[in-house]
């Protein structure tokens, strides 16, 4: 072989390309390989790693997608370019074309949030906003259908860039799928992983049309105003406590406030003592077998006037049929119509069978309140 044969072979080897992507970011989804003026040689090698894939466009058409791989350009490795080039018998001179490596990684944890409140109709407390965040996984599914609908002809193309709209449809329907739940306000918080099951399963079709897979998909916290938040929480402890006792609660404690702030020290010292006298009685009425079981009674000081004494109700029988409630006054008014008499049986609260009328002693002065039988002419 002669010298010039040598530098032939050697210059040969040194001019064929090598066509590769050494990705040293972790936000780069797609890279546009620069090439002067687009060429590449002929029997070019194109070098795809693990997590890209290669795809290359002809004047603004796509025209072949790699998976990883190393391949040699030519007509073989090319039948679509070769067909768009109108190559019938293959081609030794350079083409242009340009080359796009598409990482296929999983990109983890993009942040998304409601940029706005969203506005819920809830049926006890009216409209309210609330507010979601969370994060987001996807990677790129499809190259050659998102280089074309994405990306274009940007040369770097980042997940920020891409971000910025997969955010906004990710609010939009996010506001459509909690819109449509119709849960009670304070469920919505609760039932997170159920909503982001169904938040993934929405969207995943919207994000396959431009080439994305979404991987995963997270609410991390749904979050309304303190102001709704105190209200649900006042609201669910009216369920587990008798509205009087609280009403009364609440009474002292406003009542010690008052006291503190009207008149400094005294006015505070008259607050506790007030707020005692209520913490008292209140801790009779939560537990009524204290006043029940304490050594003696107390006696009223006439601060507070002592509760009313209950009215006895009663219930007759008539015609074998329970009736009632009434009052003794009920009662006295039946017996003067004589729907009842002094053989009606009768039983109240306390009383361990039904009795005659007139073997209540309480019920004994009604026999003298019926007319006696008119005299016979």
């Amino acid at each position: 072989m002669g010298i010039f044969d040598e530098i032939k072979k050697k210059l040969s080897h040194e001019f064929i390309d090598i066509i590769e992507w050494l990705d040293s970011s972790n936000d780069t989804i797609v890279h546009r390989f620069e090439r002067y003026q687009n060429e590449i040689k002929n029997e070019a090698q194109l070098i795809v790693r693990e997590g890209q894939i290669a795809v290359i466009i002809n004047e603004g058409k796509l025209a072949d997608v790699f998976n990883p791989g190393t391949y040699t350009l030519n007509t073989q490795n090319l039948p679509i370019l070769a067909t768009l080039k109108g190559w019938k018998y293959g081609f030794n001179s350079p083409f242009k074309a340009e080359v796009y490596f598409v990482s296929s990684r999983l990109f983890t944890d993009e942040k998304w949030g409601t940029k706005n409140p969203v506005t819920l109709n809830d049926d006890r407390f009216g409209f309210v906003e609330v507010r979601a965040f969370g994060t987001y996984a996807f990677k790129i599914n499809d190259a050659g259908k998102f280089i074309t609908d994405i990306v274009g002809t940007d040369n770097h193309f980042t997940s920020f860039e891409i971000n910025e709209h997969l955010k906004s449809l990710i609010s939009t329907r996010f506001t459509d799928i909690i819109g449509e739940a119709n849960l009670p306000i304070e469920l919505y918080a609760a039932n997170t992983n159920e909503l982001s099951e169904t938040c993934l399963e929405v969207m995943s079709p919207e994000f396959d049309s431009v080439g994305i897979s979404l991987e995963k998909f997270f609410i991390e916290n749904v979050s309304m105003p303190e102001e709704l938040k105190k209200e649900i929480f006042e609201y669910s402890r009216l369920n587990k406590i008798n509205l009087d006792k609280l009403t009364k609660f609440k009474a002292a404690k406003a009542m010690e406030i008052a006291a503190a702030n009207e008149s400094g020290a005294a006015g505070a010292g008259i607050g506790m003592g007030m707020g005692f006298a209520m913490a008292q009685q209140m801790g009779g009425m939560l537990n009524p077998q204290s006043q029940t079981t304490s050594a003696a009674p107390t006696q009223n000081t006439g601060a507070m006037p002592p509760p009313l004494p209950q009215r006895a109700h009663y219930f007759y029988a008539t015609n074998g049929q329970q009736s009632g409630p009434v009052t003794f006054e009920g009662l006295s008014s039946l017996f003067t119509s004589k729907s009842v008499d002094a053989n009606t049986l009768v039983w109240k609260k306390g009383m361990a069978n039904w009795t005659a009328l007139n073997l209540v002693p309480e019920l004994q002065a009604l026999l003298g309140s019926a007319p006696p039988p008119l005299p016979n002419n």
